[in-house]
């Protein structure tokens, strides 16, 4: 392999990346170098244009990234939970000192508008100082002594991480979903190989030179760019201790039964078909705000999207009035445009996908409120001259009947309206899905609604909030959507295993 010092590479916060040479996308040991497997092209979802090439890491890269991280791994599981603390607060001050550049990679390889960028280095500044804070306290580290009913008997736990833990982390949240893993897994004291997506390399290359610019030694954190073939290796090795995936369920399902033969402890955090429900003493304005966000940020590219709206009877004609203008009123442009508002889909294949759904829904009796039924085929442009792989905020209504549009996740700017008459029929249709990530419930009366929420079957519920996300509260659905949380202290037991060591006291 084509080995490259961290110091000779160009750096990432020059945005003038090669459009025709590849990017270094593996780092092993703290070295940096090419991928030794195909040429993947790097684009841009706003100009369509490719901006760079990303040579994917062969399999002999994540066999070493692995032996690497094991190597390191000896070392790195004896310091003391303060020390990995302070290393965690380094990578987070980091982060902030390189937040303008991060997200304008961020706006470039994912076409994120500005606030939505934004927000995500916030979130990953956030992580870090959280379990920063966890390791300083000790909390969920630290040994403690168990109460026994017999005298002369002690018992202690200790929390023992569990090894190298691969990371696979997708492309419509990188960074935030990249510390979701990386930060407590490091806290646990488990050594890393990460394999972001092939789609968007850019700012996780960039938060890796940071990792490794801060201090934390060689080997513990290692980077595999790639496609599938990548992950497949990764998952695969026998080396790996541990999975933790975030993706789509027909991947998801594929990692489980990869790991299913060596029991390789695992954690998926797949998809979602969200609902949003206006009960009829809510609050308009606020309704259709809290659906606007939950239905269309990220361009609906989220397994969060509450793109299944269901309204009180009472509500639904002024409700729809007022939601349909919201979306018309959604601006759509360059990604660079602070304004912006509607960001483009990541790629061609995104797109095509979408468009496909919206014409399948349209033709099996969807009513369509607004939008376009656009033209279906990979590689179409976006509608609009200037805004790439985009999509206008597109609404249907009488989409109950339709899998496409109401059962199955779009991730897309694509939501469905649909009338209840009484709250348990409203909590009936919420629950009525394979998946149980997360709900919304809009309402004047508290009572009322938390009487809702506490009947849907979801990993998170938000009562006339919006989609906020904490670092203190966990992440993770029921049924379908996935198996163990993320972020809290739960986000840590998921790198740690048990050992109860018994002895005369």
């Amino acid at each position: 392999m084509s080995a490259v010092p961290s110091r000779d590479v160009p750096s990432s916060a020059a945005l003038a990346v090669d459009p025709d040479a590849p990017i270094p996308g593996v780092l092993i040991d703290g070295v940096w170098s090419l991928g030794e497997g195909a040429r993947l092209p790097v684009h841009d979802p706003v100009s369509r244009a490719r901006i760079a090439w990303l040579a994917e890491a062969s399999a002999a890269q994540v066999d070493a990234a692995v032996q690497a991280a094991a190597r390191a791994g000896a070392h790195w599981r004896a310091t003391s939970a303060a020390e990995r603390g302070q290393a965690l607060a380094r990578i987070a001050e980091a982060v902030a000192a390189a937040q303008p550049m991060l997200v304008a990679l961020q706006q470039r390889n994912n076409g994120k508008p500005r606030h939505e960028a934004e927000a995500d280095v916030a979130d990953t500044i956030a992580t870090f100082r959280y379990y920063a804070g966890l390791c300083a306290s000790g909390q969920g580290l630290d040994e403690q002594m168990v109460a026994l009913p017999e005298a002369g008997v002690d018992a202690r736990l200790a929390r023992v991480p569990l090894g190298v833990a691969a990371l696979i982390v997708p492309w419509n949240f990188p960074l935030v979903t990249t510390a979701w893993k990386l930060a407590p897994a490091l806290a646990a004291g488990c050594t890393v190989v990460l394999k972001p997506s092939e789609l968007t390399p850019l700012a996780e290359c960039a938060l890796q030179r940071l990792i490794a610019d801060s201090g934390l030694p060689p080997g513990v954190v290692n980077l595999v760019c790639g496609g599938a073939a990548t992950g497949r290796a990764l998952v695969a090795h026998r080396g790996v201790a541990k999975v933790s995936f975030t993706g789509s369920n027909a991947v998801g399902q594929q990692v489980l039964a990869a790991c299913g033969p060596r029991m390789t402890r695992v954690s998926l955090e797949l998809g979602g078909k969200s609902s949003l429900i206006v009960l009829d003493d809510a609050d308009l304005d606020r309704a259709v705000e809290l659906a606007i966000g939950g239905a269309f940020w990220n361009a609906g590219q989220m397994c969060s999207a509450t793109a299944r709206i269901c309204v009180a009877r009472p509500l639904v004609s002024r409700f729809t009035e007022a939601f349909v203008a919201a979306a018309r009123a959604l601006r759509r442009g360059p990604a660079d445009d602070v304004a912006t508002t509607l960001g483009p889909l990541i790629s061609a294949r995104q797109h095509a996908t979408v468009c496909a759904r919206i014409a399948a829904g349209r033709a099996a009796g969807a009513r369509l409120l607004c939008g376009v039924v656009p033209a279906v085929g990979e590689g179409a442009a976006g509608v609009g001259s200037d805004t790439g792989w985009a999509l206008p905020a597109t609404v249907f209504t009488d989409a109950r009947a339709v899998p496409a549009l109401w059962d199955e996740e779009i991730f897309g700017p694509v939501a469905c309206l649909q009338s209840f008459d009484r709250d348990d029929e409203a909590a009936a249709l919420a629950n009525d899905s394979d998946h149980g990530l997360v709900a919304t419930v809009v309402g004047g009366d508290a009572t009322r609604a938390r009487r809702l929420a506490d009947t849907l079957q979801v990993g998170t519920v938000w009562i006339n909030t919006p989609q906020l996300i904490f670092p203190q509260t966990g992440w993770g659905g029921f049924k379908h959507s996935g198996l163990g949380r993320e972020l809290g202290p739960w986000g840590l037991q998921a790198y740690q295993e048990l050992r109860h060591v018994i002895a005369p006291g």
